[in-house]
Formats: C-alpha cells, structure tokens, sequence
C-alpha cells in the first residue's frame, strides 16, 4: 500500500530544500524578535531574486552575518561592508549590504527605546496570525492594505528594502498571515496551532 503524497503550496515545486522550508517553517508564527528580524533581512536579499536563491544561501548568510547578532552587525564599518562584498556565498550587493547593516542600528535603536520588535510587528494583526483561505495559488496577493501600513512604520522606523511586497512576503513567512492555500496539509495544521 502505498502513501499518497501531501498535497502542498503550488509554488513549493519538488526540491526538497524547498519541501522541507514549506512543511516545517513558512507560516509558522514567530515571535523571537531575533529572529523575525533575520528574515526580514534575508527577505531585504530577496528583492529582486527567487526565494529559493536565499535558502540555499541561507547558512553562508548566516556565517558572513555572525549569527545574525543584531548588536554586532550594528557597529559594522567599512572593513566588514568590504568583507562582504567579498564573500561569494551570500548576494553581493552593496545597497543590500548597507540596508542590513541600516536594519541592525534600527533594530538596535527600538530596543534601546523599550520597542521590543516582535511586539511591534505583531500588533498589526492584533497579535494573531491572519487566517486566510485561498482556494488557488492565484489567489494570493503579492501585498495587502496591511502590508503597505506596516511597511510605511517600518520605513518609518529607518529601516529599508522593506516595500509592500518585500513586507507581505515576510509576513507568509513568519506567520502573521496563514497563507497556505485550503488544499494544503499546512493550512488546517497552523490554523490549529494558532489556536
């Protein structure tokens, strides 16, 4: 007997990278500050590019990056935008470099301030995901009201590469917004956790 396979996301295709990223971690919420701002980041990389492009490069990101530790990217100077841009493992852009580097002062501002980010970010879905129930890929919008007013009190803030539609598809990703369509297995699995 065999097992029929789980109907998935149109956009998922067959690489397993991709699989894997779409069953364990697109749309699932979170609420680490850290962490939301990493993506926010990498979907800064994106602009322009396919997704799967900065998942396979994710962990030379990650490495050049240091972890990702917003405190230490914000004293980033010339030397390390040089590095950088030296480093073929991640997208070598220097306006992309230079918004990361922009991100980590911003991020590190807010906190400063008392802003914890996740807080932030998530009061505009009034601290829970977005059910949504696309019946088709098409369906989906590539940004929203939603993701133009955050994306205005994120450009606000000082931070940049975060248009309305950089900032939607942070928000599938991070799960403020469950954009799994209705026939994949994901959908009905984070609507439960959202609970």
């Amino acid at each position: 007997m065999s097992l029929q396979p789980r109907e998935r996301c149109a956009w998922v295709g067959s690489d397993p990278l991709y699989c894997a990223y779409h069953d364990a971690e697109w749309g699932v919420p979170e609420r680490n500050s850290r962490a939301l701002w990493e993506k926010l980041v990498l979907d800064g990389f994106q602009a322009g590019l396919a997704w799967i492009t900065i998942l396979r490069k994710r962990e030379a990101f990650r490495a050049a990056f240091g972890g990702f530790d917003p405190e230490a990217i914000a004293r980033f100077g010339a030397a390390e935008v040089e590095r950088l841009m030296a480093d073929t493992g991640i997208i070598r852009s220097h306006a992309k470099i230079e918004a990361a580097i922009g991100s980590a002062r911003t991020f590190v501002a807010m906190k400063e301030a008392g802003v914890d980010f996740a807080e932030f970010v998530w009061t505009f879905t009034g601290g829970e995901t977005i059910q949504n129930a696309w019946s088709a890929q098409g369906e989906v919008p590539a940004q929203t009201p939603l993701s133009q007013d955050l994306s205005k009190a994120l450009k606000a803030r000082g931070f940049t590469f975060v248009g309305p539609v950089i900032v939607y598809a942070w928000m599938q990703a991070t799960g403020l917004v469950n954009d799994h369509v209705q026939t994949c297995f994901r959908h009905t699995e984070l609507q439960a956790l959202a609970g």
